[in-house]
């Protein structure tokens, strides 16, 4: 007669830890990332001493770190869903284009514009996410369409209601947001620092936001599941057409509060804004650990992988390295960061069987 073993009792699986995000904001590679721009701001302060330099080196390069985190957290958004946004950047000049409007044609404030043009940003983003679910079309090609619409509809605005191709009121405040720091804004006798724009205070809101969605939120969690396998969480009841759409109204959301903040640096509200935002868009979010096939997100890692790849752009700058040979470098930082991505699941996969 053949004894079977009684089978064991199912474990219950170990329930999530409280402040989880907030202890593993630094360790593993985003750990390995603070190190690396450490000794870049070393060696590039060393081989150029005004590297330093508050305001003319320091201060540009945080406000664009700052308007670069949140390109990344829009792509962030798209990620953690398993999908793509190739139209980030038109989305930031959509969303940018509706706040001038509003500012020059309307005659509305700062905030209601910003608020006009967030709005703007995310009816885009949850349009794409409507296409996608309700067609079946991959987010690849959905998102390029959407690119090559907003381009057209983009400038078709601005050819019709301005004369030099750029809507250029200035609403009260907006000048103090290019302008001055942190340290212009005191509380009581405790004044900021005089090298922080203030424009770093709306990344900071969003990586709150962000962050406080996609580890307490349960929208968020239902698109993280949705990232890792989109059959399993439609069989757990996980309403996976909503929070297609949601992850996508949330990534134009954000890419048009990036296009509000070029804006503000630049001056003015242009077709041109976020031309360039496609590229660092993913190597903010990959090198500081986004998952490209979804599911797994990093809010802080997206801000540490921005950080470093402006801190290598400011200091080859200076170093004199040509606009061309950037383009290379940060070519070749995303072939890296995306090679190491795909290594990276590899070994996941291998210690999951």
């Amino acid at each position: 007669m053949t004894l079977l073993a009684e089978p064991e009792a199912p474990r219950k699986p170990p329930a999530p830890r409280r402040g989880g995000w907030a202890r593993g904001a630094l360790t593993g590679q985003r750990a390995g990332l603070v190190v690396v721009i450490v000794v870049l701001v070393v060696v590039f302060g060393t081989l150029r001493p005004t590297f330093y330099d508050s305001r003319l080196v320091v201060f540009p390069m945080l406000r664009d770190i700052a308007t670069l985190a949140v390109v990344g957290l829009a792509q962030l958004a798209a990620l953690s869903i398993g999908h793509l946004n190739l139209a980030v950047g038109r989305m930031a000049a959509f969303g940018a284009m509706a706040a001038g409007f509003g500012y020059q044609v309307l005659g509305l404030p700062l905030v209601a514009g910003l608020a006009l043009g967030l709005l703007a940003g995310a009816a885009v983003g949850a349009a794409a996410g409507l296409i996608i679910t309700s067609t079946g079309v991959n987010s690849f090609v959905v998102t390029l369409g959407m690119d090559f619409v907003l381009l057209g509809l983009v400038t078709l605005v601005y050819g019709q209601f301005t004369s030099l191709g750029a809507f250029t009121v200035k609403p009260p405040g907006m000048d103090a947001l290019r302008q001055y720091s942190l340290a212009d804004v005191c509380v009581g006798d405790v004044c900021g620092s005089p090298a922080v724009p203030q424009l770093l205070a709306f990344t900071a809101v969003a990586m709150l936001g962000v962050g406080y969605l996609y580890s307490r939120a349960r929208a968020g969690r239902e698109m993280l599941l949705t990232g890792s396998n989109v059959v399993a969480a439609e069989l757990s009841g996980i309403p996976t057409t909503r929070r297609t759409v949601g992850a996508h109204a949330l990534s134009g959301l954000l890419a048009s509060l990036a296009g509000f903040m070029l804006a503000v640096t630049a001056g003015s509200f242009t077709a041109g804004i976020g031309a360039q935002f496609l590229i660092p868009s993913f190597l903010g979010p990959v090198l500081g650990g986004t998952a490209l096939a979804g599911g797994a997100v990093s809010v802080v890692g997206t801000f540490l992988g921005i950080s470093l790849t402006q801190t290598i752009q400011q200091g080859l700058t200076m170093l004199g390295i040509g606009v061309e040979s950037l383009q290379i470098y940060l070519g070749a930082i995303l072939l890296v960061a995306l090679s190491a991505d795909r290594i990276r699941q590899l070994f996941a996969r291998r210690r999951s069987s």
